[in-house]
């Protein structure tokens, strides 16, 4: 049986004639709301500058691929009867002030978390994978530990804060990183323990609720997956697809081993924040921390090794052809990240980085 896979993106709303961010996201989401008949599934977020929306679970990544683009387009026209735009940016590239949404959990968050809360502008991608039991899907988040920083390379498609280059090229990654829950965990050893930390983490009520354990993958509260929270929202939808074909690749490869007895490795989480650092300053511009070695080496390399663990779940799942061909193109064109530094040596200006961005984004 075909794992099914699904994804939720965060999207920025700017201005359709001057790119920067715009906090119109409960118009937005209210237009959708009226209109909608099969549409995507839209959510607001942190900021009144975003909005998020989630695909159907699908096990096949061409009816992925269909979908995510078709959600960005929607989500675009409802955007554009507001007088604003969607742009598949993890940050925004011109300043931008908070403008946190009114219900009492975000309030929660501002008075509680002050700065850090008032800065998460940021988009991020998140991978729903199903997996059969929590105690699965607990042995799967103690293997995939090593891997999630290679994703975040990927996907790596926020060079900008602010008005400056950031000199990262996952900037997000480093700002959503505040967050006291945030980041890489601990092996877990089975579902008890992890439940167990869940609750410990809940008492001390520095956390409002469990939609805050913000570790970099994790089993979702919701959904019988686990979730992968590691990436960057991609510029281009194909990244995106790239990232969720990979992440079930994942997901199945740690299955297989834990059937088989074998254990996770047993890095600790702070290396695995080094890892993570590497990843979101030089994406794949430098060098990475190896998964199985945690020592640094080219990024292609790295990549490399990820295909190769994953490839035999790819394979089965029929999606190998399809990852070597987007990693070809990855590649070759590089990030987000790159793409939008290359607009700023093109034209000389952050403007015109959102508004090609917002076109870019369509896919």
């Amino acid at each position: 049986m075909v794992r099914t896979v699904g994804v939720e993106e965060e999207l920025l709303l700017v201005d359709a004639r001057n790119s920067e961010p715009r906090a119109l996201s409960a118009v937005v989401l209210a237009r959708a709301n009226g209109r909608r008949c099969g549409g995507p599934a839209l959510e607001a977020e942190l900021h009144r500058q975003q909005l998020e929306f989630a695909t159907a679970p699908q096990s096949a990544m061409g009816d992925l691929a269909e979908e995510i683009v078709r959600s960005r387009r929607e989500v675009a026209e409802h955007a554009g009867e507001s007088g604003a735009a969607v742009a598949a940016l993890a940050t925004s590239p011109l300043p931008v002030a908070p403008s946190i949404g009114t219900g009492e959990r975000y309030r929660w968050l501002e008075r509680n978390f002050g700065l850090t809360a008032q800065e998460q502008i940021t988009c991020g991608c998140h991978v729903h994978v199903a997996v059969d039991s929590d105690e699965e899907g607990v042995a799967v988040l103690d293997r995939i530990r090593p891997w999630l920083s290679v994703l975040l390379a990927l996907s790596a498609n926020s060079p900008f804060w602010q008005g400056n280059d950031s000199s990262y090229n996952s900037y997000r990654s480093r700002v959503w990183n505040r967050w006291p829950s945030a980041g890489p965990v601990e092996v877990f050893g089975s579902a008890e323990r992890y439940h167990a930390q869940v609750r410990e983490l809940l008492a001390t009520e520095v956390l409002r609720d469990e939609g805050m354990v913000y570790f970099d993958a994790r089993l979702s509260h919701r959904y019988p997956t686990v979730e992968l929270r590691v990436a960057d929202v991609c510029l281009d939808p194909a990244d995106t697809v790239l990232i969720a074909s990979l992440a079930r690749g994942l997901v199945e490869t740690a299955a297989r081993q834990w059937r088989a007895g074998e254990p996770p490795a047993r890095f600790g989480a702070g290396i695995l924040r080094l890892a993570a650092w590497q990843a979101g300053r030089w994406g794949l511009e430098g060098p990475l921390l190896h998964p199985c070695t945690m020592r640094p080496r080219p990024a292609a390399e790295v990549v490399g090794a990820l295909l190769e663990h994953v490839g035999g779940a790819l394979a089965d799942c029929g999606d190998l052809e399809r990852a070597e061909e987007a990693l070809r193109s990855l590649s070759a064109r590089g990030t987000g990240a790159r793409t939008q530094r290359e607009l700023l040596r093109l034209t000389g200006s952050l403007r015109a980085v959102v508004s090609e961005c917002v076109r870019l984004s369509r896919g």
